[in-house]
């Protein structure tokens, strides 16, 4: 028969190993295919200089206001924009463990603000329960 500490500190270390890999993404959910983004025209390179200039490919940043945090996330996904930065908006430092139970109030790029993919997103949220 175990020792009766040994099943609590089994489950605390499974614990952190569970936080540790949500922590570091190795638990989040595949990234979906993204979506051809809108290209625009650049300035083509001067003649004769032997180097053109791809065009720069766009895309309109989606509006997330009100979103529960994971709807955020899968919305600029969708839209093709990977690079999200998350904000506690009551500037607690807190994390976003549980995505669905934190409401979106703000993001920067604004909705509508035409971005390249590699651009960063800051979403900004505050928990169901703060008042």
């Amino acid at each position: 028969m175990p020792h009766p500490l040994v099943a609590p500190k089994r489950r605390a270390l499974a614990a952190t190993l569970i936080a540790g890999l949500f922590l570091a993404g190795a638990c989040s959910s595949p990234a979906p295919t993204p979506p051809t983004p809108t290209s625009t025209p650049t300035t083509p390179a001067a003649p004769g200089s032997g180097a053109e200039t791809a065009p720069t490919k766009l895309i309109t940043v989606p509006d997330v206001s009100g979103m529960n945090h994971q709807q955020a996330q899968d919305a600029m996904q969708a839209a093709g924009l990977y690079h999200l930065r998350e904000v506690d908006g009551k500037g607690l430092g807190r994390m976003m463990v549980v995505d669905s139970n934190w409401r979106q109030t703000g993001q920067s790029p604004a909705a509508g603000t035409q971005v390249t993919p590699d651009a960063v997103i800051t979403l900004t949220a505050v928990k169901d329960t703060d008042k």
